[in-house]
């Protein structure tokens, strides 16, 4: 109607972490930050499961459910239903459906000229990732890593509210310069980032000069990297 508009979401992906629950919570949060994105507020949501039966023991598969689900208390909404296979691998996600005026939906490609680029959560987490399959990440390094995969980034309602800000967009697998290319792109701009200015997660960047990098990092780059421009000297490592 004139004063609501629904906006839908869906995403799922295989475990980046050993511990079921876990995994559902990262799920979770990561299906509903697109919805937040958008500026609008979660109403209600599906799962998308895919667990090989024939090797995961129900209780495991449990517990990657309750995950998703305890996130899903966390936002308000409930799982209302969902669809689930018999795969090679795990996979679990959710479809989200959402509500925002339609005034007042935020996108990627409505930046203008001027704007500062504001991070909700530091960058890292797939140097973490990567570590963590490597057997090289602290425990420390772990609990940070699940506190922000696992944090909703409800502020997008907030930012839906506020007319100066004109594009939101959530950073997952391509990146910080991937997602804000895609901003780039749809206002027609180019953005300057200082390297030195961003939000970055201590262990990570310890991993980083040790050489681990994600794997889609080198993907992203060859996809990409021919439209940014580095300073001289920056390091690949960076």
């Amino acid at each position: 109607n004139d004063t609501q508009a629904i906006v839908a979401t869906t995403d799922f992906f295989t475990p980046i972490v050993d511990e079921p629950h876990d995994f559902g919570r990262i799920a979770a949060t990561n299906a509903l930050s697109d919805i937040y994105a958008m500026g609008a507020r979660p109403i209600m949501a599906l799962a998308i499961v895919g667990m090989p039966l024939e090797k995961l023991p129900l209780a495991v598969i449990g517990e990657i459910l309750a995950g998703g689900e305890s996130v899903c208390a966390a936002a308000g909404i409930p799982i209302a239903g969902g669809h689930s296979i018999d795969t090679l691998e795990p996979i679990y996600g959710l479809v989200v459906l959402g509500l925002v005026h339609p005034d007042k939906v935020k996108r990627n490609s409505s930046a203008k000229a001027g704007d500062a680029l504001i991070l909700g959560k530091p960058l890292g987490i797939g140097i973490l990732s990567a570590a963590l399959k490597k057997g090289k990440l602290s425990q420390a390094g772990y609990a940070e890593m699940l506190k922000w995969t696992t944090q909703l980034n409800t502020p997008g309602q907030a930012l839906a509210e506020m007319a100066d800000v004109h594009a939101l967009t959530d950073i997952t697998g391509f990146g910080l310069a991937g997602h804000l290319l895609g901003m780039c792109r749809g206002a027609r701009l180019a953005a300057e980032v200082k390297f030195d200015a961003l939000p970055l997660i201590a262990e990570a960047l310890d991993w980083a000069r040790q050489g681990i990098a994600t794997g889609a990092s080198e993907r992203n780059w060859k996809s990409y990297g021919h439209e940014v421009e580095l300073p001289a000297g920056f390091a690949d490592w960076q």
